[in-house]
């Protein structure tokens, strides 16, 4: 009996223990992953394809003003059961009961007219009328209708909302579909940030250890220099002070790392579990950007250039709308056919031509200057848009121009430190063993391992810097310079 429970309990042991070696598993993630990860599943990039998913909804809902639209309404049933005072030529009222259903239904086309501004359909109606306590011989049913009707309403001189929503409304679209892959950009900004901040602390935790393990190694060595009369107290103590600053470098190092692991998985949607090693990146893409070529793609492609047209047009835009509210005119037009009967089919029977015309207008004689203040106030309001593109103009091209700059200088600095961390850390192996060998004091070796360590954190630092200015160059064009492509496709609606 005891030894099938020990056989038990050492099954239970293995599957806990194999548990346990699958939820630690380490995972190496490059920053390419990384940021590929973060734009499909982070909850940032969700956000901005829902964002996307608005606009594109918003700009079919503006396409569909400009379609017929076929539209059914009416009543039915419309039932009356009461009494209603009837006045007599006398000035008295006599109750009278009615009881009686009015039921009407219209079928209609209806259609904007973009270049006008107008509203022209094409519609059918129906009305019939029951009068339960009708007299005896006197119909109790009654049809009336309007087998087909053309009407028209066309505004005169008025602001024309169609017109110049066709303008604005693609063009904001467009805006739209760059800025989804500008915020896509944004999220490989924030996880390269994260990414970086993470390796930062991972390198520094290798530092930290290694630091501990030869700081160790060297108080050893002191020991046994001391006890053989080769060195002084002071010097042991000084190497024991650097071993408990090195545990408590190591300490805030697996703190940092923690910290900054727990924010990476939680901004990409990795398992708080997973044991994370990320991949210092190697691989540098070797391309150039020129300027000019820059502002051009800069441009063609991003969201801010369509924005200046766009504004420009809106700007225009309250103009004609200040101007179309000097006066309100409106001509009303309407053509068709109309009949009544005592059955349905009699409607279609011989019916009579109806026709109605009205013109209705609103000028304002006197307005004490509303008008003047309406049309100024709208020019001043263009002239202000005017002048705040052209600024936003020469920031746009100073912004590129600097970032271009910055980029080219970025990859220099990154070869440079990656040459001085190759350099620290061969000077710091040699140092180390001429320190054992005794050619070489504590100082100097200290020394060594401080540039060792600076230079490691400033190659870290460098690639930081270059890897957000990659993307963000491809943020500021919209373009891929590395593989000659653009980052979005202009024909794409879904």
């Amino acid at each position: 009996m005891n030894r099938k429970l020990s056989l038990c309990l050492f099954i239970v042991g293995l599957s806990l223990t194999g548990h346990i070696s699958n939820a630690q598993q380490q995972v190496e993630y490059s920053l390419d992953q990384v940021v590929n990860r973060a734009k499909a599943q982070s909850p940032a990039a969700l956000r901005v394809e829902t964002q996307r998913e608005n606009r594109y909804w918003q700009y079919r809902l503006f396409r569909s003003n400009y379609n017929p639209q076929l539209r059914l309404g009416g009543t039915i049933p419309g039932f009356t059961q009461a009494f209603n005072n009837v006045e007599q030529p006398d000035g008295t009222f006599i109750p009278r009961q009615i009881r009686q259903n009015l039921m009407d239904v219209e079928l209609g086309v209806q259609q904007e007219i973009a270049a006008t501004g107008g509203i022209i359909s094409v519609n059918s109606s129906t009305n019939r009328f029951d009068n339960f306590l009708a007299p005896q011989g006197v119909p109790r049913t009654q049809w009336t209708g309007v087998p087909v009707n053309v009407r028209l309403s066309q505004p005169i001189f008025n602001f024309n909302r169609l017109k110049w929503d066709k303008m604005i409304e693609p063009l904001r679209y467009e805006e739209s579909k760059r800025e989804f892959v500008e915020a896509m950009e944004g999220v490989s900004r924030t996880v390269t940030s994260l990414f970086f901040d993470y390796l930062e602390a991972q390198v520094n935790l290798e530092i930290s250890s290694l630091n501990l393990k030869n700081t160790e190694d060297i108080f050893k060595i002191e020991q046994g220099r001391y006890n053989i009369g080769m060195t002084y107290e002071d010097k042991l103590l000084q190497v024991e002070l650097q071993v408990l600053q090195a545990k408590q470098q190591l300490a805030q190092a697996r703190l940092d790392m923690e910290e900054r692991s727990l924010r990476l998985k939680s901004f990409v949607g990795l398992n708080e579990a997973t044991n994370l090693a990320l991949v210092i990146p190697k691989e540098i893409p070797d391309f150039k950007v020129p300027v000019d070529e820059a502002l051009e793609r800069a441009y063609q492609n991003r969201a801010a250039a369509l924005g200046f047209e766009r504004r420009r047009i809106e700007g225009d835009a309250e103009i004609a709308r200040a101007r179309g509210q000097r006066f309100d005119m409106t001509i009303n037009a309407s053509y068709g056919l109309n009949n009544a009967g005592l059955d349905w089919r009699d409607l279609y029977t011989d019916p009579n031509r109806q026709t109605l015309v009205n013109l209705g207008f609103y000028i304002p004689v006197l307005d004490w200057g509303r008008n003047k203040a309406r049309m100024g106030q709208a020019k001043a309001a263009k002239k202000l848009i005017e002048y705040e593109i052209d600024q936003e103009v020469i920031d746009f091209e100073q912004l590129i121009y600097t970032k271009v700059k910055n980029f080219e200088m970025l990859k220099d600095r990154m070869e440079i430190t990656k040459v001085s961390d190759q350099v620290a850390e061969k000077r710091y192996e040699i140092s180390l063993g001429r320190y054992q060998n005794g050619n070489v004091t504590i100082t100097d070796l200290n020394i060594a391992q401080q540039e060792k360590d600076s230079n490691r954190r400033a190659y870290i630092q460098s690639l930081r810097d270059y890897w957000y200015a990659y993307y963000e160059m491809r943020a500021l064009t919209l373009y891929d310079f590395e593989n000659n492509r653009l980052l979005y496709n202009p024909e794409n609606e879904d």
